[in-house]
């Protein structure tokens, strides 16, 4: 019979992980995460979250989930067997409370496929809204000009056309002054490391602009997050290309990013890649503190 929970366990001892450090990666109460490597799935509090906290623990600690949980669903298939031989033939009645269970069992099944194609909806949905929109804009656009054709030209006098050159001008010497200023903070932003302790790092970040965007992506299976003043701000697992820009909010001091699988993942701060694995590139788990200075 396989053993589920010790291949879980076995591979979070390979990582060096404590349950206490697997609690804070995967935000799973720990006493769900010993109830997992002893095999003891009824203690969760349903099937969707036996299935969730599972493949969560299994991406975690570098197990292919679907494995997993193709053989608790051998587990399950056996459980069922060894009870329908074991049990008398049951009423009428009984056998419909247990089709509806199956049923709530099944409705469970389909919510933990939509949940998993919910981020690939929402995609499609938004680029078809995207493209509709330039549809209706490039349409518009053609309307304006075949007016435009079919309207008699007009003659404009000497002084009206030195106004609109002056106009125009003035705002060409605006926009590149903006474009001037914006480069320029972006090339005086500059991530210092001031110290290490363990897994822990801590950067001073100068020059930044107001609004300080982290960019995550992910190469692989990767679970981060992103805490300010001690609130979760954003927290996941991004797929293989995935990626997530997180927005830290202005007046900020201080920030923290945790990530689960560093090696897995990219970062960029203002756009400007953040290079954290220089600082012992062997880790796996780290936890990074960014002081923003003035």
């Amino acid at each position: 019979m396989s053993d589920i929970g010790k291949k879980l366990k076995d591979a979070r001892n390979e990582k060096h992980y404590t349950l206490d450090d697997l609690q804070q990666i995967t935000k799973i109460q720990k006493r769900y995460l010993i109830a997992i490597e002893e095999n003891d799935f009824d203690a969760l509090p349903g099937n969707f979250y036996v299935r969730a906290f599972i493949r969560q623990y299994a991406d975690t600690v570098g197990v292919k989930s679907d494995d997993i949980l193709s053989e608790l669903d051998e587990i399950t298939g056996e459980k069922q067997a060894t009870n329908q031989v074991a049990e008398p033939e049951v009423t009428s009645r009984t056998q419909a409370i247990r089709q509806q269970g199956g049923d709530v069992e099944k409705n469970n099944e389909i919510l933990e496929k939509i949940m998993h194609y919910l981020p690939t909806i929402i995609i499609v949905a938004v680029v078809a809204v995207i493209l509709g929109s330039i549809y209706f804009v490039s349409s518009g656009n053609r309307k304006q000009a075949e007016q435009a054709s079919s309207t008699p030209s007009v003659s404009v006098t000497t002084d009206e056309s030195t106004s609109e050159k002056k106009s125009s001008s003035q705002k060409v010497k605006k926009a590149s002054s903006s474009e001037e200023a914006s480069t320029k903070g972006a090339t005086n932003q500059k991530i210092t490391h001031e110290s290490t302790s363990g897994s822990n790092f801590t950067y001073a970040l100068t020059g930044a602009s107001k609004d300080v965007k982290l960019k995550f992506s992910s190469n692989g299976s990767s679970w981060s997050s992103v805490s300010v003043n001690g609130t979760a701000t954003w927290q996941g697992t991004l797929e293989d290309g995935a990626s997530k820009t997180v927005t830290i909010p202005e007046g900020t001091k201080s920030f923290m990013i945790n990530l689960g699988n560093s090696k897995a993942t990219t970062l960029t701060i203002n756009g400007k890649k953040f290079n954290f694995l220089k600082d012992n590139s062997s880790l796996t788990v780290r936890r990074i503190t960014v002081n923003i200075a003035e």
